[in-house]
């Protein structure tokens, strides 16, 4: 069959080609390798149904040359389509279009934001395109009309299960509630089927996925444009996707090339449901035409998933589309903000007094530290909350202040804030209302008439206690509403549901902290123009990634308080200045993580916060070793810098209690201190104690090491002396290789693995005291970081070693990135060697963020140290940094933060490993504790690095608010090295997303 459809090919088209078979529910499909798609008709196929596809294909491409369409090829005559008899002597109906790359959207990950937005300005483009197109056949009738809907009415039998014929039913009478303002929308020619495998996207891990087609005109008909639209959407949806964001990026993208009406938009969901409705009936009634085709039933499973558990609220679906394209959210929106601005400056003082000269007090999450846990904050805080805004009003109180409208604020720690099930999930923290915080009892006026819509008492932790929803009228007769919160619920004894409330009427009170929820005296004053899906429980406080709702709906309230709108308006610092500045004063060397860098401006224990609250779980810090905000460091730094900060010139208790701490988790003869302010420093320092202990020069390291940044620790980092731009390897310096047994030149599976890298010591040796450098020492980074979170096969460092200190040298553990328990099993990375170095150098962590250094030696070769010169180091010894790293080692301890490592890293394993069973892409796991290392690579035989897939992973990962970062001579390997306090809901978290992610990659890298 194929061999006569190709010479028809030829003979018609003059196109040489082979053919392969493509999928068709009626009709013949066939690829062919020339870059073209033949349309075999079914037989007695109408030649008018394909003039209708034929002409409006080709009117669309002549009508806007950007639309990823297909080009109708014509036959050598110049028809676009021609008939043919088959092999048994049928006619058939013929066509043939240019083939269109990409895969189809229900085959391709990410459905990312932007892709969705351009999709829908694609749909957008084709509707204006198509606009002028007309054909008899657009007005046949046939069962995916979607003006013609109604008939699944009448085979609601078809659907066995009670509970969804009901949901159909439901479905169909909003359809017929919607239909007669449908009705009255003009139509035009519509694609009427940009379904999941009708959209084309073309994308990899280097460029952004986008729409490459838009295919299969079959189900042309005449309709509004709203109708296209919602088809669409109805796919869109479909899957593991937040269907409220996709929905609002789809239509700000078609809105923007071909802009929407109010009516157009409430019109959305009802149609796109009804879309659903009419698949999976007519699905159903297929799979009683074909029991045994098991597909007819599996296909419907996506459309009944979402119709059964869509999570969106249908309430405020239109008001969210509306403003997602700056439309009135209600009808009349626009009319009360105009009045209530003219009315400025007219309405009742809703504290009793003029707050114009009002002090601000600003809870953001840039200026205020409370809650001092983000995730907890107890009635303790509450009830002080602003405590540092209260000015004496001279009459034995304070001044009334102000809280900011559209302030982003870390207090809301409850649980309903949350809108996931992580803790780094998307979180609600921005204010909507203006808060005046004056003593429990004052009086609160009506600014105007209204009625009470809600009077009730919320006894939750940290709810509003006593609230108050109040209805307004404007003379034009349009609705808006006022909330009060955080009351004395005595008004329940004396106000009713529709009671009148006249501007200037004292209707209740503020509560104290036992009535109002827990928290400091205040009103949270809230304006809403409409109560649809949200009724009498408002949220106060919205997810700063829907605020282009959220400040439509729940408008700034100033002018009720008689208020300029920017008087009580909080604007976070603009991320792209700070960017833009700091890229004017700094060096373009100092870099940035991620394509989008994150702006981090609080945290708490392994959870940062961005400038909007936004929290971003911190898997790869490892800086904070206890946790970023521990309260125990807050103390230790503020006692301290109460007293003094001297150095190691003078004698203080700490310092020696700090030496004996950091003794106590060390083998002897290592025993004594050195502090300094950096593990560069240490470094440097470990450096000038082995030559002066061996009298050599020489240094032997692993290639692709990272000691620091000055000038001698560069010198010894192969990491920086290497890279572009870099200095070069000096002579004194010998690199061996990083004894990596998954890439190296000798693998797991070889029992002499560790002693034949070991063995590359010898030729190292030999080279320097061959130079007359001699050997002074071996530095290397104990288990290499920057080199891939590599774990050496046991024994190495103890053969290394012995030939080290044979050649008369000293051994250097740089144990910065493993020390101090963060492996779990070990407190250092030597023991797991069975090793014990010379010299041991400790950074960052130890300080947490504290600069800070250690470095540890015998007696033996500091006293030789000691023969030279006097050492000296300002702010390494000072009193402040020795109580800071003692109290980090005691946290570690008191907290269980090695015993958390060895538990989390077991989990963190276990779930990587599952991974790796998935996901081809991932070539090795590694690591120990929390420190772990993924090697992505593009194939498991070869090893190829994944280098853009491990860009890709962070970038993505990021986008989803979890922190990681690549490392690797490559740069191919995750790097995985969060705060010890990382716990079970993290790993969860963690291992979840990247799941999701790693799907992705696989997708983009076919």
């Amino acid at each position: 069959m194929v061999l006569h459809w190709q010479k028809a090919l030829d003979h018609h088209w003059g196109i040489d080609a082979t053919l392969s078979g493509l999928d068709g529910e009626y009709d013949l499909n066939f690829k062919a390798d020339s870059g073209h798609v033949l349309k075999v008709m079914r037989p007695g196929c109408d030649a008018a149904f394909i003039d209708m596809q034929t002409g409006a294909i080709d009117a669309a491409r002549k009508a806007d040359t950007t639309l990823p369409l297909p080009d109708v090829i014509p036959t050598k005559s110049g028809a676009l389509f021609t008939e043919i008899t088959d092999e048994t002597g049928e006619i058939r109906l013929c066509w043939v279009l240019s083939l269109v790359a990409g895969r189809p959207w229900a085959d391709f990950l990410p459905h990312t934001d932007t892709l969705i937005h351009g999709l829908g300005a694609q749909n957008a483009q084709l509707t204006l395109a198509l606009s002028g197109f007309e054909h008899s056949e657009l007005h046949r009738d046939f069962k995916w009309d979607l003006m013609k809907a109604a008939w699944v009415k009448n085979d609601l039998q078809v659907i066995e299960n009670v509970s969804r014929r009901r949901l159909i039913s439901e479905i169909c009478s909003g359809f017929d509630a919607a239909f007669p303002v449908l009705q009255t929308l003009p139509k035009s020619a519509i694609h009427n089927d940009l379904n999941d495998y009708n959209i084309l996207v073309s994308g990899n891990l280097t460029t952004s996925p986008h729409i490459s087609g838009l295919i299969d005109f079959g189900d042309m008909c005449a309709g509004p444009r709203i109708v296209d639209l919602a088809i669409t959407a109805a796919y869109v949806v479909l899957g593991d996707v937040d269907a409220e964001k996709a929905l609002v990026s789809l239509i700000q993208g078609y809105h923007s090339v071909s802009p929407l009406t109010p009516q157009e938009i409430d019109l959305l969901w009802p149609l796109l449901k009804m879309r659903l409705a009419v698949s999976v009936v007519n699905s159903t009634l297929m799979a009683v035409e074909n029991p045994d085709d098991p597909y007819v039933t599996i296909s419907q499973a996506p459309a009944w998933a979402f119709l059964e558990n869509h999570g969106v609220n249908e309430g405020l679906i239109n008001a969210r589309l509306r403003a997602a394209c700056n439309l009135p959210v209600v009808d009349g929106a626009d009319r009360v903000m105009t009045w209530l601005a003219s009315e400025r400056g007219n309405f009742a003082s809703v504290m009793g007094d003029d707050l114009k000269d009002a002090p601000i007090g600003s809870l953001s999450v840039e200026a205020c530290t409370t809650p001092q846990n983000p995730f907890d904050m107890p009635i303790s805080e509450a009830a002080y909350v602003g405590r540092e805004y209260e000015e004496d009003d001279g009459a034995g109180s304070y001044k009334t202040w102000l809280g900011n409208y559209n302030e982003p604020r870390l207090v809301y720690t409850d649980h309903a804030f949350r809108k996931g099930p992580f803790k780094a999930s998307d979180r609600r923290t921005v204010h909507l209302a203006i808060d005046a915080f004056a003593p429990a009892g004052r009086k609160l006026l009506a600014p105007y008439d209204g009625e009470v819509f809600c009077a009730e008492y919320r006894a939750g932790h940290l709810d509003y206690g006593g609230v108050i929803i109040l209805k307004h009228e404007t003379p034009d007769g349009d609705n808006f509403y006022t909330l009060y919160g955080h009351l004395n619920p005595e008004f329940l004894d004396r106000l009713n549901i529709g009671d009148k409330v006249a501007k200037g009427d004292a209707f209740c009170e503020l509560g104290d902290p036992t009535q109002n929820g827990g928290w400091a005296p205040h009103v949270h004053f809230q304006l809403a123009l409409s109560t649809d899906g949200m009724g009498e429980d408002w949220p106060g406080v919205g997810d700063p990634d829907e605020m282009f709702l959220w400040e439509r709906l729940c408008p700034n309230p100033a002018m009720l308080m008689n208020l300029d709108d920017d008087y009580a308006r909080w604007e976070p610092t603009d991320k792209s200045q700070v960017q833009a500045d700091r890229e004017a004063y700094f060096g373009k060397n100092l870099k940035l993580s991620y394509s989008n860098p994150a702006m981090l401006v609080r945290g708490w224990k392994h959870h940062m916060f961005d400038e909007w609250g936004r929290p971003y779980l911190d898997a790869y810090n490892n800086v904070p070793h206890v946790g970023h905000a521990h309260p125990r460091i807050q103390a230790v730094a503020a006692d301290q810098l109460k007293r003094m900060n001297s150095n190691t010139r003078y004698l203080h208790p700490a310092q020696v209690a700090f030496a004996e701490k950091i003794r106590s988790k060390l083998p002897d003869p290592l025993n004594v201190c050195f502090f300094v302010n950096s593990g560069t420093e240490a470094n440097e320092l470990a450096l000038r104690l082995s030559r002066a202990a061996s009298g050599a020069k020489g240094m032997v390291t692993p290639n692709h090491g990272y000691h620091g940044n000055t000038t001698g620790a560069i010198d010894i980092s192969a990491y920086k002396f290497n890279a572009k731009g870099g200095v070069g390897q000096a002579d004194w310096v010998e690199l061996v290789d990083v004894a990596d047994d998954y890439k190296g030149s000798y693998k797991r599976d070889d029992p002499q693995a560790a002693q034949k890298y070991a063995n590359l010591i010898d030729d190292a040796i030999i080279s320097l005291q061959e130079k007359g450098h001699g050997v002074a020492g071996f530095i290397a980074e104990t288990f290499p970081s920057v080199g891939g979170q590599i774990i050496p096969p046991k024994g190495y460092l103890p053969a290394v070693y012995d030939k080290i200190r044979a050649a008369g040298g000293i051994c250097i553990a740089d144990e910065v990135q493993t020390g101090l328990g963060r492996l779990g099993d070990y407190y250092f990375a030597f023991e797991h060697q069975g090793a014990v170095p010379d010299i041991v150098v400790l950074g960052k962590p130890i300080g947490n963020g504290h600069p800070l250094g250690v470095v540890i030696t015998t007696r033996e070769i500091a006293d030789k140290f000691a023969e030279g010169p006097e050492y000296f180091s300002t702010f390494g010894g000072s009193t402040l940094s020795c109580r800071m790293g003692k109290e980090v080692l005691d946290i570690v301890d008191d907290e269980g933060l090695q015993e958390n490592a060895q538990a989390r890293g077991g989990e963190l394993m276990t779930g990587l490993e599952s991974l790796m069973s998935k996901h081809e892409v991932i070539g090795d796991i590694r690591g120990m504790g929390l420190f772990i290392g993924v090697e992505l690579v593009t194939d498991r035989d070869t090893k190829e690095p994944a280098t853009d897939a491990a860009s890709y992973v962070i970038n993505r990962l990021r986008e989803h608010r979890i922190l990681t970062g690549r490392e690797g001579p490559n740069d191919n390997i995750l790097k995985i090295r969060p705060p010890l306090t990382i716990d079970a809901e993290d790993i969860d978290m963690l291992i979840g997303v990247m799941d999701k992610v790693l799907n992705e990659v696989t997708c983009l890298m076919r």
